[in-house]
C-alpha cells in the first residue's frame, strides 16, 4: 500500500473512532491540568474584563458604592421645603425595602470632612436609607460647588419635583451662595427673566412664613406674589404670624395652609376698604387712596404732586368750609 493510501486509512479510521465514540457530556471534558488551565484563562479573562469596566466606571465617575448614610451629609443648599406627613417618600420607602434602590444617589467627598460625603442628589432616597437603616447606593465623583448645585437642580428641574416656592427659594439660596444669575439659571434649567421672577418671591416673603406653608405645590407666583403685598403691611403680617400660631394651621396640608393663610388676611366685611389709584391724564400714577369706613388714607408717589397738595392745601380747607357752610344752609 503507498504511503498515500495508509495516511487515507488512518485517518479514515480516525473518524471512524470519533463516530463510534460516546456523545455525553464528560466525553469532551478536559481532564486534570488542561481542564485546570482552561479554567484559570477564563476566570483571567473575566477578572479583566471586570477591572476593564471597573476603570471606565472611576474614569466616567460612575462607579456605584454602597456607603453608609450616615456618613452623607444634605447639600449644602437645600432645595426641598420639608413637611410633616410626605406620602410620596412613605411609598419611595416601601418601594425601597420591598425591591431595593434602582436608582443610586450622587455624592461628593465632603470638602472639609475626613471619611464623609456630601449629597448633590438623591436626598429622600438617602433619607429612605437611613430610615430603613441600609447602605445607600452612590456615584462618588469629585464636584465643585457649581458643579454641585447644578447637578442638583437639573436632576430636580425636568422632574418637575420642586414647586413653584421650592424653586423661589432655591434661587435664593443660590444667590446668598454668592452665585451668579447665569449658574442660577442653568441649575433650574430656566432663563434669566424667571430667575428674576423667582428671586422677587423669595425676597418678598418672610422665610418664616414660607417654611411655616411648605411647598404647595398646587399655588403659582401669581398668589405668592399677592400673599408678598399683603404681608408688606406690619399689621397683617402679625395676623399672618398669629394665624401660623394657631393647631388648625399646623394640622393642615400643605396647600389648605397657604389658603387659610390668605383667607385670614382679607378684611372682614366691616372692614372693607376701596383702593384707588389717582393718575395724570397720561394714565401715569400719582397718589393712591384707601377709603376704610371711618377715614380715607392718600399715599402720594409723586414728589411734585405733593409739593402742590402742600401748597394748594390752605386753600383747598377754605373751598371745603365755604362749601359745607353752603350746604349747611341750604
Amino acid at each position: 500500500m503507498k504511503g498515500r493510501d495508509i495516511l487515507k486509512g488512518m485517518l479514515g479510521a480516525t473518524d471512524q473512532a470519533r463516530s463510534d465514540a460516546p456523545t455525553s457530556a464528560h466525553a469532551h471534558r478536559p481532564t486534570g491540568a488542561v481542564r485546570a488551565m482552561n479554567l484559570s484563562l477564563g476566570k483571567l479573562g473575566e477578572e479583566a474584563a471586570a477591572a476593564k469596566s471597573l476603570r471606565e466606571s472611576i474614569a466616567a465617575g460612575q462607579m456605584v458604592v454602597e456607603l453608609e448614610p450616615g456618613s452623607v451629609e444634605m447639600s449644602f443648599i437645600r432645595d426641598r421645603i420639608p413637611i410633616d406627613v410626605d406620602a410620596d417618600f412613605e411609598t419611595l420607602k416601601l418601594s425601597i425595602s420591598e425591591s431595593g434602590q434602582q436608582v443610586p444617589i450622587l455624592v461628593r467627598p465632603h470638602p472639609e470632612k475626613a471619611n464623609t460625603y456630601q449629597a448633590a442628589y438623591g436626598h429622600r432616597r438617602l433619607k429612605a436609607a437611613l430610615d430603613l437603616t441600609i447602605p445607600v447606593k452612590a456615584i462618588v465623583k469629585n464636584l465643585t460647588d457649581e458643579e454641585l448645585v447644578l447637578a442638583q437642580g437639573q436632576e430636580n428641574g425636568p422632574r418637575l419635583d420642586l414647586s413653584f416656592i421650592e424653586r423661589s427659594l432655591f434661587a435664593y439660596r443660590m444667590l446668598q451662595h454668592s452665585f451668579d444669575r447665569d449658574t442660577i439659571a442653568k441649575a433650574l434649567a430656566t432663563d434669566k427673566p424667571e430667575v428674576s421672577r423667582l428671586l422677587q418671591v423669595a425676597q418678598t416673603v418672610d422665610a418664616e412664613v414660607i417654611l411655616a406653608i411648605g411647598p404647595a405645590p398646587k399655588v403659582g407666583r401669581p398668589r405668592w406674589l399677592a400673599l408678598a403685598e399683603k404681608l408688606q403691611d406690619e399689621t397683617l403680617l402679625r395676623k399672618a404670624q398669629h394665624e401660623m400660631r394657631k393647631a388648625t394651621f399646623a394640622g393642615a396640608d400643605t396647600n389648605k395652609r397657604f389658603d387659610m393663610l390668605l383667607r385670614s388676611l382679607e378684611p372682614r366685611t366691616s372692614e372693607r376698604r376701596t383702593v384707588e389709584t389717582v393718575r395724570t391724564k397720561k394714565g401715569l400714577p400719582i397718589a393712591s387712596m384707601i377709603q376704610e369706613r371711618n377715614a380715607v388714607k392718600i399715599t402720594v408717589i409723586s414728589p411734585a404732586f405733593a409739593d402742590f397738595l402742600v401748597k394748594k392745601m390752605a386753600g383747598l380747607v377754605v373751598a371745603f368750609e365755604a362749601e359745607n357752610k353752603a350746604e349747611t344752609k341750604g
